[in-house]
């Protein structure tokens, strides 16, 4: 009987909102930059659940982020609110999608509709929520199975495994996306999905048709540019890993990549503000960080049967400070993290990742015994040759004093030019082979 109740309840939130035959309305009662108010909702609705205003003939959709008994709070997905006082707004209900294998070499925004030209979505027939669950703890699967990314600085000091969750932490103008979209390019996926959130308008295409190359068309892209609403770029993240899940149950393997998680934040930061929250931690309130465990846990192993999802997402440090709340914060929730410095960036070494400084806690996944003690060996020469450096320019350093520092400055050189890569070079098939071959090179 409960059952059929809840499939009750479902065709007649359906119905209302497709075809609009019942409606529940309030009245606006305030209208502000940042949200709008209803009077006469608050008994019908929950938080989170979207709200509609009509207007010129097409219906704004607004998302509930405070009730109260004298009204509701609402944030619009537009970027700019047309409300105004005693219009009416309806209660739609929770926002849904309909993913189908269809989307993939499509691209949409944050609401599922689709932004490329290239003709309506087809609907898919099982409904999935925005705000899903990830699997339960207990049945999924181990993470094992070695990922090869084709960047060579990753396959070597850093590896990753399918179902892995990594950030990429990088201040402004350090190549963080290039090294993305290097990535998106990895072979061995079934579908990519990727969700832009927050970037320049002019880097969509660029992305999408250098970055990805051959893998569009097994991309599912969704974007919400920085000139978009709060709403809209918090939305996106979710709307991704949302399709990402369709794809994983379908036991497909999906490297799932978001640009950025900062971003992301920032817009809950704006929503949770203006629900009325405090600020805790630089501005950020308190539901912040409980709404980065919520969608980064979703990504990783699927239950037995299941696919996986591969998520790897972009972490934009403020100021270059890594002690950032929102980036220690999402550094302690990943199960490791790729550090851009910029300091590498000046020297025109690229990809700039700092090997001292970035983990993958699931390398020994992939390692051979030789590969760890090669790697920890390597990882030692470099620390010594920077510890050094201020040393050896200052005329400090005499060649034959020293023989473990002789063959420190003779081989770091080498493994710093090895690892230099940009995205037109081809992508990396055998790192340690590479690497051997370049520390053999005179």
């Amino acid at each position: 009987m409960k059952s059929a109740l809840a499939r009750l309840e479902q065709a007649v939130n359906f119905g209302m909102e497709e075809f609009g035959l019942l409606r529940v309305g309030g009245t606006i009662t305030e209208v502000a930059p940042s949200h709008y108010r209803i009077s006469g909702l608050s008994q019908f609705l929950k938080l989170g659940e979207c709200v509609g205003l009509r207007h010129a003939g097409e219906t704004q959709l607004g998302e509930v982020v405070r009730i109260d008994a004298s009204g509701t709070t609402v944030k619009s997905f537009e970027s700019k609110v047309t409300a105004g006082i005693g219009d009416r707004a309806y209660r739609i209900g929770p926002l849904h999608l309909f993913p189908d294998v269809s989307w993939k070499g499509r691209v949409i925004d944050a609401l599922g509709r689709p932004i490329d030209g290239a003709g309506i979505l087809r609907r898919g027939e099982a409904l999935r929520s925005i705000e899903a669950a990830p699997p339960s703890a207990l049945n999924r699967k181990r993470v094992q199975q070695p990922l090869r990314t084709g960047v060579r600085v990753i396959d070597l000091f850093m590896p990753i495994c399918a179902g892995q969750r990594i950030g990429v932490f990088a201040g402004s103008g350090v190549g963080k996306s290039t090294l993305l979209g290097m990535m998106a390019g990895s072979k061995g996926f079934d579908c990519v999905v990727i969700a832009l959130v927050g970037e320049r308008g002019r880097e969509v295409r660029e992305f999408l048709e250098d970055s990805l190359g051959p893998n569009r068309k097994l991309a599912v892209t969704v974007v919400s540019t920085g000139d978009e609403s709060p709403m809209m770029r918090r939305l996106a993240p979710r709307t991704a890993t949302t399709i990402a899940e369709f794809f994983r149950d379908r036991g497909e393997n999906v490297l799932l990549i978001v640009d950025s998680v900062t971003r992301f934040a920032h817009a809950s930061r704006d929503v949770a503000l203006a629900a009325g929250e405090p600020a805790v931690a630089r501005g950020y309130a308190p539901s912040v960080f409980s709404d980065l465990p919520k969608l980064l846990e979703r990504a990783g192993p699927g239950a037995e049967g299941q696919g996986s999802i591969t998520g790897i997402f972009s972490v934009l440090v403020d100021g270059d400070d890594h002690n950032d709340p929102v980036a220690d914060n999402i550094r302690g929730t990943l199960d490791g993290h790729i550090v851009l410095d910029r300091a590498i960036a000046d020297q025109g070494r690229f990809p700039a990742v700092n090997i001292l400084s970035s983990i993958s806690r699931l390398a020994h996944n992939v390692w051979t015994k030789e590969q760890q003690g090669l790697v920890l060996k390597l990882k030692t020469m470099v620390a010594r040759f920077e510890d050094t450096r201020d040393l050896r320019l200052m005329g400090g350093y005499q060649p034959g004093q020293d023989a473990d520092l002789d063959q420190i400055v003779t081989l770091v050189p080498k493994l710093y030019d090895a690892l230099v890569q940009s995205p037109q070079s081809p992508p990396s098939k055998d790192a340690f082979r590479e690497l051997a071959e370049a520390l053999q090179a005179k």
